[in-house]
């Protein structure tokens, strides 16, 4: 990441898009402008960014949030072309709680190899099967939510 935020409170992504911050870009069009992570997490660590200030995907509108994963997927693509890695991850964080760094939407896209250091989604092994009731009922109110205006 480059940093959640400037010294003067500004977001560093509307930084890089303003070019009061350097970045090595890979691709840009009207919506979206994908650039080098700054911390290299793995080589080829690539953000997706949209041009418009949106701080989580909750706010994110349907168009733009369409035009950022195809933009991703011909990064991805591009990746495995260019640096032939074993495996690639594609992930998005909202919130603290989510471990979203920069208050501006992005999705990385990380080329990766095996044994490279990074983070493993499940550090104790895959969780066991949920109960079924259990993932029912989630189901349930998410179908819910979904049904509501606004979603």
């Amino acid at each position: 990441m480059v940093g959640a935020a400037l010294a003067d409170g500004a977001c560093a992504f509307c930084a890089i898009l303003a070019g009061r911050l350097p970045a090595s870009v890979v691709h840009e069009d009207d919506q979206v402008v994908a650039f080098m992570d700054l911390r290299q997490a793995v080589p080829g660590h690539v953000l997706v960014i949209p041009r418009r200030h949106v701080e989580t995907l909750f706010e994110l509108d349907e168009d733009t949030a369409a035009r950022l994963m195809r933009v991703a997927v011909r990064i991805a693509r591009a990746a495995d072309r260019a640096l032939a890695p074993d495996g690639l991850n594609l992930w998005q964080s909202n919130r603290d709680a989510g471990g979203q760094e920069v208050p501006h939407v992005h999705l990385h896209v990380q080329p990766r190899r095996v044994d490279d250091g990074l983070l493993r989604i499940y550090r104790q092994g895959v969780p066991a099967p949920a109960d079924r009731a259990m993932l029912d009922a989630l189901a349930a109110r998410l179908r819910a939510a979904l049904a509501a205006p606004g979603v």
